[in-house]
């Protein structure tokens, strides 16, 4: 196996993440643990899964977590600034592990494996967490993206491979999962962006896997390492603490851009098994069906079905999905017959997407657009229609989890708008005939944010510069 550490350690926990719902019990076992100082080099704590329709209760967690964390030396986030990975991922190491309250704490670049309040709690305070090392299973893509495919049905691929191999079944009695418990790795996709490459890392967490690791090229890190290292300026200047942290991870970044090496697997390694996948083979959309993410069809099985409500947001999308969901829309005339909810995973995405004019093309189609954050994915927020049939980019389909008695089918952003649009799952020349003008590996739709080329993030990093505080020692 690639993961080849001893069966039992007590590994380093280089980044630690906390999420809102969770994050007063971790608030707790860290007062337990009498900790006045995190151990963890970077902790960082979210508000995105109560932000947009809070309680009393959140509301009180709000106003009294974040000097809880930064006290302690950790960062934290604000309500609406967005999803905890779209954050926590611009923050990462390459090549170290770390660990978060939240299942979809899935490093796209390093390792990660998600744990209760307690462990979160224990990994930040000591900065290791004890770690039984499984096995790992590879996937491994070959040959080319097809027209219309996204990386999405890359996503869905995985378990309907599975599925035809005889390694997942979908009845629960008896279930076989050859992913549960163990590291999925994957390999074949090495030029991806860093955000494209955690839409197959987050979703291994639908697999039940242990945890996920991609194997990417090192220059998509390097471009997302010069944007990061302005980002995290950009946050102290901006009044986010603890400033050392945030300054002593930038600081990291550039020493490992000096010397750009990335760990690779044996070439010998031995792994529980080797799925193949041919994207060659892969010629028509791939959606989750109702309700069970490992539920995998292809398009052609469930064409015509009609759609209530569509959701496109969530942990799984990027401002490269809104983008594409604006290229399909556009092509209307008039509003959709759908109630399609919007909402992007951080307020960065939100501001470009409204400077871009795609907020503008969402209103003209009629769409609710929500604040950055869980939304509808998390279930304790907004809800579709009672047994509603809707279409979503999130990240699970469990029932009752968007809406009560709802059916909930999982798939890439581009078809939830064309299902938003024409309000059932097209045929695939439907489909195509959206799809035609729209490249799903195109370097101008699916555009990232690089901070490092904006000018006002630009300017925050370099007023950070001038701050005392931040020009201490930062080395770990």
């Amino acid at each position: 196996m690639a993961f080849a550490l001893a069966p039992t350690v007590n590994q380093k926990m280089t980044t630690v993440g906390s999420q809102d719902t969770t994050g007063p019990m971790t608030r707790d076992e860290l007062k337990d643990l009498a900790c006045l100082g995190f151990t963890a080099d970077l902790v960082m704590q979210s508000f995105c899964h109560t932000a947009a329709y809070p309680k009393p209760v959140d509301i009180s967690t709000q106003h009294t977590l974040p000097d809880f964390i930064r006290t302690r030396g950790g960062v934290s986030l604000q309500p609406g600034d967005g999803i905890i990975h779209s954050w926590l991922n611009r923050m990462l190491l390459p090549d170290t592990v770390g660990t978060g309250g939240d299942s979809h704490t899935r490093f796209p670049i390093g390792i990660s494996f998600p744990a209760g309040s307690g462990l979160v709690a224990f990994a930040a305070a000591t900065g290791v967490m004890p770690l039984d090392m499984p096995e790992s299973v590879l996937v491994r893509f070959t040959g080319e993206m097809q027209p219309g495919i996204t990386l999405r049905d890359l996503v869905n691929a995985i378990p309907y491979a599975a599925i035809q191999s005889g390694d997942l079944t979908i009845e629960k009695k008896g279930k076989k999962n050859i992913f549960s418990g163990r590291v999925l790795e994957i390999e074949g996709l090495p030029d991806l962006k860093v955000e494209q490459a955690f839409e197959l890392s987050d979703a291994s967490a639908e697999r039940s896997a242990g945890g996920c690791s991609i194997k990417l090229n090192k220059e998509p890190i390097i471009e997302y390492f010069k944007s990061n290292i302005t980002l995290l300026r950009w946050m102290i200047s901006e009044g986010y603490g603890d400033p050392r942290t945030l300054e002593r991870r930038a600081a990291a970044m550039e020493e490992w851009l000096k010397n750009p090496e990335l760990m690779e697997a044996d070439a010998d390694a031995e792994y529980h098994k080797i799925i193949e996948i041919d994207l060659n083979e892969i010629k028509e959309p791939l959606l989750a069906c109702p309700n069970d993410p490992d539920d995998v069809k292809p398009l052609s099985e469930v064409q015509g079905t009609k759609i209530d409500e569509v959701f496109i947001g969530s942990c799984m999308t990027n401002i490269g999905h809104f983008r594409a969901a604006g290229e399909v829309l556009k092509q209307l005339k008039g509003s959709i017959p759908t109630r399609l909810w919007i909402s992007p995973p951080t307020k960065m995405d939100q501001h470009q997407l409204t400077e871009e004019g795609i907020y503008a093309i969402f209103g003209s189609a009629g769409a609710r657009t929500e604040m950055p954050g869980c939304s509808l994915c998390m279930g304790n927020q907004a809800r579709i229609a009672t047994k509603s049939t809707a279409i979503s980019t999130s990240t699970r389909n469990f029932p009752n989890r968007l809406g009560d008695g709802a059916n909930v089918y999982l798939g890439s952003s581009e078809l939830a708008a064309v299902c938003a649009a024409l309000g059932k799952i097209p045929n695939m020349e439907e489909y195509m005939g959206f799809m035609d003008s729209l490249d799903t590996m195109s370097g101008e739709i699916y555009r990232y944010l690089n901070f490092n080329e904006i000018e006002s993030f630009m300017q925050g990093a370099d007023k950070a510069k001038t701050i005392p505080a931040v020009n201490v020692e930062v080395s770990a």
